[in-house]
């Protein structure tokens, strides 16, 4: 039978009100057990908005395929991820150590993906010291993926709040136009996701007038996921290219942006989906409020700036052409898109860019809101958290 809270959670998140005879979204990750052993099942992110079709797997490797081809992503979604692979490699009877490495280094930027996976695995390991058998060590795993799973649902609706609170002291009056960037919704998260559950507390309220959303190239998640979610949550929503966000600005249409975030380093420089930069610039002269929203489990405190942060390096093909997402594997190998470029030419992809604090207006936590953006006062927010990130190496 299927874990009844991974498949609950994550079915209940996305943003509140549908419009009439809309069905709930797939949940984007669930456990599930099955005659043949636990299995992890993924929402696989390439197909939509075409087709809601899932991913099963039943084994570290292909949960490691999954993370590299973007079948599962965002930050949070991704430390869940890391620690039901954990947990599938444990209960399975698989190498969890060797588990434990393939996944925490299968995407580079985003620390919550190791961060889960050291949940789980620590779990693992106290129950061996402790004389549990192999069974038990594996469930000790799997209990804690679940406990970061309920974490983050927990987590994203604590960020809804505050988010809705912000907007209300900084726009008062209410009618809010928000631009957003990549996607940041229940897709992503345990939850109704960062920053779109902002938004989505704030349409619950009858304040949003407007969601802009980016269209985020090369891959498109604001128009193949953003969009997808919005649509589903009967928002008020205008998709544009990247390029069109600085005209909005310009005439004036923009209230907000709201961001999600892969990585927070100490000093409070914000690496995500490349084009929050030019956002943060954009917003900062027009004297539009840029903020960030993720849990503290995104803040690496152990990263001193953002320098330091490493940012990963996308295969070119994803810029030199179009991919069908109705295919199956599409857009995973060079060749298996339309090609949009002449042959042999070369691509800059970087799947982040990094923005610096002094751009940030205000970072939202499940814990609070540091504004203004300084080392000390991101330490102390994180501080509160009962988690926190400064766990043990992998």
């Amino acid at each position: 039978m299927a874990d009844q809270y991974a498949a609950s959670a994550a079915s209940a998140v996305p943003g509140g009100p549908r419009s009439p005879g809309v069905p709930d979204l797939v949940p984007a990750l669930r456990w599930e057990e099955r005659p043949e052993g636990p299995v992890v099942v993924l929402l696989d992110q390439r197909r939509l908005p075409a087709e809601e079709v899932e991913l099963v797997c039943t084994d570290v490797p292909a949960l490691v395929e999954a993370i590299h081809v973007l079948a599962v992503r965002g930050a949070p979604l991704l430390g869940i991820a890391g620690a039901y692979g954990l947990a599938l490699a444990a209960v399975r009877g698989f190498d969890v150590e060797e588990s434990a490495q393939m996944l925490a280094h299968a995407r580079p930027t985003a620390v919550n993906l190791g961060y889960g996976v050291r949940r789980a695995l620590a779990a693992h390991r106290n129950a061996l010291r402790g004389g549990a058998d192999a069974g038990a060590a594996g469930a000790a795993a799997l209990a804690e993926a679940r406990a970061l799973h309920r974490e983050d649902a927990e987590a994203s609706a604590r960020m809804a709040a505050h988010g809705l609170a912000l907007l209300e002291e900084l726009l008062p009056g209410g009618g809010y136009r928000i631009l957003t960037h990549c996607n940041t919704g229940a897709l992503v998260s345990g939850g109704e996701g960062t920053a779109m559950a902002v938004a989505g507390a704030a349409h619950r309220a009858g304040e949003l007038r407007r969601l802009w959303v980016d269209e985020t190239r090369p891959l498109l998640q604001g128009a193949r996921l953003t969009a997808y979610e919005a649509a589903r949550a009967g928002m008020a929503y205008t998709l544009l290219t990247d390029n069109a966000a600085g005209s909005l600005f310009a005439a004036g249409e923009v209230d907000a942006v709201l961001i999600g975030a892969d990585r927070i380093a100490a000093d409070g420089s914000v690496a995500n989906k490349v084009g929050s930069y030019p956002l943060a610039v954009l917003a900062r002269y027009h004297h539009v409020p840029f903020v960030v929203v993720a849990p503290t489990t995104t803040v690496d405190l152990g990263t001193a700036e953002g320098a330091a942060i490493e940012v990963e390096q996308r295969p070119g093909h994803e810029v030199t052409e179009l991919a069908a997402p109705s295919v199956p594997g599409a857009g995973t190998a060079a060749g298996s898109g339309v090609p949009v470029a002449p042959l042999g030419t070369q691509a800059y992809n970087p799947a982040f860019d990094i923005t610096p604090p002094e751009l940030v207006t205000a970072i939202i936590t499940e814990n609070g809101v540091v504004s203004p953006v300084t080392e000390g006062g991101l330490a102390e927010l994180c501080a509160r958290s009962r988690s926190g990130n400064g766990m043990m190496s992998i």
